[in-house]
Formats: C-alpha cells, structure tokens, sequence
C-alpha cells in the first residue's frame, strides 16, 4: 500500500511533462514489459475463450487507470482514493446482501457527502474530480469481477500479465502522444520507470505473498486504511493538506470498508489492481 500510494504521488509529479494520460499510457506500458520479463507468461496458449475473459479484465483496468490518474488533476490524492475505494466497497456490500450492511452504506454515503461541495469543508473540491474518481472506483469493482472470471480461468499470472497488455492497448490512444515525449527524454523514462515499479511490479508480488501469509479478513482491513495512507503521501510528497471535513469523510469511508470485512461472513480479500 505505501509502495502504490507513493507511487502515486511520484506520478502526480510528471503531469506537468506527460498530462495525466501520457503518465498513465507510459507506466501502464512499463509495467507490462517489467512483468512480461519476470513471469514470462506464455500468452499463446491462450484460447480464444480466455481472451473473452481477459479482454474486459483488461479494459477495465485501463480505464480504471486513466480515470484515477485524471482525477488528480483536480482532487488531493487522499480524496481521489477515497473516492475510489467506494467501488470495491459497494460491490462488496451489493455481494453480501445482508440488512445490516445497510449501516455501512449510511457511513460510506456521510463519507461521500462530507467530501462533495454539498458538505461541510469542501466546497472547493472538483465535481470533474469526484465523478472521475467515483468513475475509476466503479472500473475498479469492474476489475474485481472480471478478474475473478480470469482467474477460474486462467492458472498463475498469465491471465493477470496478459490484462495488463490489454490495458495498456487500452490507454495508448488517450495518451500515446504524450507518452512519446517521456520516451524521448532519459530522466523522464527513468522517473515513469521508478512509478511502474512502485505501482505495479512491486505491489503486485508484495500482495501475493501477504494473501499466502495471513488470512484474507485481516488482509482485508489492512487494505482499508489505504486512503488513509494515500492522504499521508499526498501531504509528504506534495504538499497537499486536507481539511477536517475531509479527513471525516476519509474516516467514515476506511471505518464503512473495515467494518464489511470484519462482519462479512466470508469475508475475502482480491489483491489490489496496479495503479
């Protein structure tokens, strides 16, 4: 989670140069070469059946990508991940069906309220960003479904390597010329090199081996102080304060996705997806 969020922040860095979407293309693009070269998966034993299954896997996680890179144009990091992260916290909730999950929506639904202009302490958040970060929360759920018919399907991480080779076909026509001026400036490559790390490669291996090493309900709450954490990054790498009433909302919304993997009665953690 620190690896992801300060990640983030170091790509928030590169606007300026790349623009959102030639920040996303170029890491995106990175990534997939890095775990391309460590998992070497064999891509053509994929059937056409699999592809069906990976392609939408695959665009969800591009446009997830894309979205949540753009809405740090106009939203503190923290905010945007806590936007986000109503997503998977809402497809969790929809998947449990139970009454009393209702609490949990209540205290997600404050969150979202104390964070648009309509609640205290933040009228001067961007509708463009809440509704481009609620768009990358709902890709993200997205992903999470998708993913999971990839992985019935799919053994290891081919089906993982191959949806991420999917999104990156996905955001070079939004940001492949912006990308091409990281491509031609060493520094540039560098810094978008250090964010794909960060962000994706790393993170990735990382939560593999937590989800092998403790169970997934306790994996599950420790993903749910992530906007917490995107927050602290945004303060220490970029100077970005929040307000007090944005600091509830981001409480409300960590306290709604913890309390739905402590109650859930099967409770189960997806590994996060590299952004």
């Amino acid at each position: 989670m620190l690896s992801i969020q300060g990640g983030a922040a170091f790509a928030k860095t590169l606007f300026p140069a790349l623009g959102a979407a030639g920040t996303t293309t170029l890491r995106v693009s990175l990534a997939t070469a890095i775990l391309m070269l460590v998992f070497r998966p064999n891509l053509r034993a994929l059937t056409r059946a699999d592809w069906q299954a990976i392609v939408p896997y695959g665009a969800a996680l591009g446009l997830m990508n894309l979205a949540f890179y753009a809405s740090l144009t106009w939203l503190p990091l923290g905010l945007a991940v806590t936007l986000e992260f109503l997503g998977p916290l809402l497809l969790s909730l929809v998947l449990s069906r139970r009454v009393a999950d209702l609490a949990w929506v209540a205290l997600a639904g404050l969150g979202v309220y104390l964070i648009t202009p309509h609640g205290g302490g933040a009228g001067a958040v961007s509708p463009q960003g809440v509704a481009l970060a609620l768009g990358a929360g709902g890709m993200w759920a997205l992903y999470i479904l998708a993913g999971g018919a990839v992985g019935r399907r799919v053994p290891g991480t081919t089906g993982v390597v191959a949806g991420m080779l999917v999104a990156a076909l996905v955001t070079l026509p939004f940001g492949a010329a912006q990308a091409a001026v990281g491509l031609g400036s060493a520094p540039l490559l560098a810094a978008a090199f250090g964010v794909a790390v960060l962000s994706s490669a790393l993170p990735y291996t990382l939560e593999m081996r937590a989800l092998r090493a403790i169970p997934a309900r306790i994996f599950g709450v420790m993903m749910s102080v992530e906007p917490a954490l995107a927050a602290l990054s945004g303060l220490l790498f970029l100077g970005e304060r929040l307000t007090t009433g944005q600091w509830l909302a981001m409480g409300c919304v960590i306290a709604a996705s913890a309390g739905i993997n402590l109650t859930s009665p099967r409770a189960h953690a997806e590994p996060e997806p590299p952004d």
